[in-house]
């Protein structure tokens, strides 16, 4: 398996993730010019898995070092497989919110509010179970949660701009604003979910069996399949909407079931970069870079799709702070492992 030792090539890989989890909504909004999220999410889910097995039979079999992913089967036990797979759940029922909130609300927003949220929660989630594995924190604690103040700053500027979006159009600012603070409260506990499944040889504060390429299938296993629990639910209690019927998918184009496989396979090789990154620069710091994606979310949603254009005179000055709070945040939680 390919393995990571480098810290600075650990950041690349979270900076990569970053990306990932920031841009892969794009997909859900390209699509939704003529299909429901809910719809859309069949396919993801779809991407999600068919790219983490392909991640694990190239990635997680090529090289010297570690255990190839076959090998890495035989032996993984069944504490392991669970807490992966949990961490798949929970995730995807958080993030099956996030995407009715970018529905409702835009991506400018319901990624800043429940990615924002998921973020300060996850580090200090991931920042105990180092301190629990370990018995010490992992870099500079001063740094690692003056940035997460900073980032939460950042999440109330955001909020303060919906909200003054919402009024000015018209829009329901109180549910965009719950569903997106609904799946960051979920969304925040799933990485811990995931490392706790990782042999400690691979990943501080891993408690399992597995390497990283293992876990992230058997995550991606538990995402794909929890998605038929959750997602009728979401089809026949629309956040939005009337109801959706399971014919509806079949009537979808290639091209729009291909946009949604491409969203699963973006955020999946995502989840890969972080959790190959994750041995050299730590659960806690893993998580905080991998977890920016609201900043790249941010400038999509306002440079690109143009979510902000009907905002009263002065969003745009809550805009620009909040941009710069998550940079000045990013910044200070990058450095707290240099």
């Amino acid at each position: 398996m390919t393995v990571v030792h480098s810290y600075p090539l650990a950041v690349v890989l979270c900076l990569l993730t970053m990306t990932c989890w920031g841009s892969w909504p794009n997909t859900q909004k390209l699509a939704a010019r003529t299909w429901r999220f809910e719809l859309y999410y069949w396919d993801f889910a779809a991407g999600l898995l068919l790219f983490s097995t392909l991640a694990a039979f190239t990635l997680g079999s090529l090289g010297r070092t570690g255990r190839p992913f076959l090998a890495d089967l035989s032996r993984a036990d069944g504490g392991s497989i669970i807490s992966a797979f949990l961490g798949g759940a929970v995730w995807n029922l958080g993030n099956l919110l996030l995407v009715a909130a970018i529905a409702v609300a835009g991506m400018a927003i319901g990624f800043p509010i429940g990615g924002g949220i998921a973020w300060v929660l996850g580090i200090a989630f991931n920042y105990v179970l180092v301190m629990i594995q370990k018995g010490h924190a992992h870099g500079n604690s001063a740094l690692l949660f003056t940035g997460v103040a900073v980032i939460i700053a950042a999440i109330l500027l955001s909020m303060t701009a919906y909200q003054r979006l919402a009024s000015s159009a018209k829009r329901p600012s109180a549910k965009g604003i719950l569903l997106s603070v609904t799946a960051g409260l979920l969304i925040a506990f799933f990485y811990g979910f995931v490392v706790k499944s990782i042999d400690k040889d691979f990943v501080a504060g891993g408690t399992g069996n597995l390497t990283p390429f293992s876990a992230v299938f058997f995550f991606a296993v538990g995402a794909f399949l929890t998605t038929f629990l959750f997602n009728p639910i979401f089809m026949r209690k629309p956040v939005e909407g009337d109801p959706v019927p399971a014919a509806a998918y079949w009537k979808g184009s290639m091209g729009t079931h291909l946009t949604g496989v491409l969203g699963g396979g973006i955020w999946s090789l995502g989840l890969t970069a972080s959790f190959m990154a994750v041995g050299s620069a730590g659960p806690t710091v893993s998580y905080a870079l991998s977890n920016a994606a609201p900043v790249v979310a941010m400038l999509w949603g306002v440079l690109v799709w143009k979510e902000f254009e009907p905002a009263p005179k002065g969003t745009n000055r809550l805009l620009v702070w909040m941009f710069v709070c998550y940079l000045v945040g990013l910044a200070l939680i990058t450095t707290s492992n240099a």
